[in-house]
């Protein structure tokens, strides 16, 4: 009896142990799928149909940003979609006329707002009638600025056309520089006399 009482003692421990083991590394597991669901960004979705937000600068009106569809994803990094098309239009602040628009196929703000990113068939105009393209721009509402590292093409409103890769402008697209440019222009022979 003594002799069964060793050998059970030694199946036993071993099970125990091995017991101990599994359930600690099923803990560690558990807390490893809590860790990542606490880091999930898009938790908490809020839905908008029919976006119209009206952006102004010391009391006056200087754009308004209209969107069918804005989803508001909640969490430790919040941010706002615009998925299906962004319009931007632009107002002088001091006769509210407007100076220049912009769409994309889509839109996203920080969650801090003070950051626009617009991508996919971004088409901009501004008051002189120039015609900015690209795949992405940035409007930085801090800095008040535009910007893209993106191709650019800039269609003048004479019909000369700028390319480039990479762009930067003030927030209302009237002062811009852009790099890495190549151009077509038109040449009119002057008159002879």
């Amino acid at each position: 009896m003594f002799g069964r009482s060793k050998l059970l003692s030694k199946l036993f421990w071993p099970a125990i142990v091995t017991g101990i083991m599994l359930f600690s590394a099923c803990e560690n597991d558990i807390n490893k799928v809590r860790e990542l669901s606490g880091n999930q960004v898009n938790a908490d979705v809020d839905t908008i149909h029919g976006v119209d937000v009206i952006y102004s600068d010391s009391a006056k009106v200087r754009f308004r940003v209209l969107a069918p569809l804005l989803l508001q994803y909640q969490g430790k990094k919040p941010y706002n979609l615009m998925p299906k098309t962004v319009n931007v239009i632009i107002f002088n602040k001091e006769d509210l006329s407007q100076m220049g628009t912009l769409t994309a196929d889509t839109g996203i703000q920080s969650g801090d707002g003070n950051k626009l990113e617009f991508h996919k068939n971004v088409v901009a105009k501004n008051a002189k009638g120039e015609t900015f393209k690209s795949d992405e721009l940035i409007w930085d509402k801090n800095t008040k600025t535009m910007h893209s590292d993106k191709v650019v093409q800039i269609r003048m409103a004479n019909g000369d056309i700028m390319n480039g890769t990479g762009f930067q402008s003030d927030q209302t697209m009237a002062h811009w520089t852009i790099t890495h440019s190549t151009g077509i222009f038109n040449v009119t022979d002057a008159p002879t006399q």
